[in-house]
């Protein structure tokens, strides 16, 4: 049986996508092992098909950080049985690469990201001058891999002439559980027969939420955002200063299965994204996937990936910018159109018969097949 450790560095809990690609290579016949790290809240692992492993760091972030598990990890790997070792993003290919190097195994890029054109790199020169460095050191010696999006695997054939594959980050196709209802603290799930906007994901910068938070003053409509991240305290703040506590709800983080319960209830889903860099612009977020899996019109972004996917399944409101008065407008036509959200909610479950993961697993099973067979 090929093994095949995978490397991130978040705490595993949430990371949707690797358990996606953990479970399906692990279904069929791989001996999979993902590496994470443990944080300061992070909740217990729950059992899966594949093996999982936190490391204990002493820097939660910043330089020291990415320095300490970097060094952690590549000791960590080189004691580590495996056939392939996969970096997922720029964050440990290092690691990867030099283990791969030393034991003479094989190795894979799985690009989440354009690691060095997100916002939080792309607004730090200084920053974004060491990713590019190791960018241009370390992928061009990853010539198998993948990513989530044509317009960033261009991007690297561009850079680096390497021929990277396609794999979305789409949901599993799921029969919408509602007895999650009854298991989980009511507190966190709206009212049954509440009409609501729903963000989920990250609580971080470049998404639009201040401007959405300016917007939601002319909506008529609660927002329920569901996620945790770097922005959450100043959108805490714009919140009260605004007096929009009866109308915008935190709610922190759910597992998965249960926000796909949330989703399901939403009446439109937000997903906006500021243009900061090209893997902004690039982006194909999981949340636009869930959504559309959920039957959910949504409200996103005029990008050349959302739009193509659009012009092929009319699931969604594109807006060309992140503006306060262009969020409302569409929001509020949309809201008060109810034959374009029905046209759009059928669009939905039409489109979520072509882009969900029963599907996408073909193209990971294919590349993986090809790689552990050379």
């Amino acid at each position: 049986m090929k093994r095949i450790v995978f490397t991130v560095t978040n705490d595993l809990s949430y990371d949707q996508r690797m358990q996606r690609i953990c479970s399906s290579l692990a279904k069929n016949g791989y001996d999979v092992l993902l590496v994470g790290r443990v944080m300061q809240h992070s909740l217990a692992l729950q059992s899966r098909s594949f093996g999982q492993k936190r490391l204990k760091c002493l820097f939660y972030k910043g330089a020291l950080f990415y320095a300490e598990y970097n060094l952690r990890l590549f000791f960590f790997l080189l004691w580590q049985k495996m056939d392939a070792v996969c970096a997922i993003d720029l964050d440990t290919i290092l690691p990867c690469y030099f283990v791969s190097l030393a034991r003479r195994k094989k190795r894979i890029y799985d690009a989440h990201e354009l690691f060095t054109e997100m916002k939080e790199v792309v607004t730090r020169p200084f920053i974004q001058k060491q990713w590019m460095k190791i960018e241009r050191f370390a992928v061009p010696k990853f010539p198998a891999g993948y990513t989530v999006s044509n317009s960033i695997a261009d991007e690297f054939k561009k850079r680096y002439d390497v021929l990277y594959h396609v794999v979305r980050n789409v949901p599993v196709i799921r029969e919408k559980e509602s007895a999650l209802r009854q298991n989980n603290n009511q507190s966190s799930l709206p009212a049954s027969n509440e009409k609501f906007l729903l963000y989920q994901g990250a609580i971080n910068e470049a998404r639009g939420l201040e401007n959405l938070i300016e917007a939601m003053k002319e909506v008529e409509c609660s927002l329920y955002m569901y996620g945790d991240g770097n922005l959450l305290e100043k959108v805490t703040m714009l919140i009260a200063q605004n007096n929009l506590q009866d109308k915008i709800f935190l709610k922190g983080k759910l597992e998965p299965g249960n926000l796909y319960e949330v989703t399901t209830q939403a009446y439109i889903g937000i997903n906006l994204v500021e243009p900061v860099g090209l893997n902004q612009v690039y982006s194909l977020a999981n949340k636009f996937f869930d959504y559309i899996q959920a039957g959910v019109p949504q409200v996103t972004m005029n990008f050349p990936e959302y739009k193509n996917v659009n012009e092929d399944f009319e699931v969604a409101v594109l807006i060309d910018t992140v503006e306060a008065a262009m969020i409302a407008d569409a929001i509020n036509n949309l809201l008060l159109d109810q034959a374009k959200h029905e046209v759009l909610k059928k669009n939905c479950l039409e489109a979520a018969k072509v882009y969900n993961w029963q599907e996408e697993e073909k193209r990971l099973l294919s590349f993986y097949k090809k790689i552990m067979e050379d």
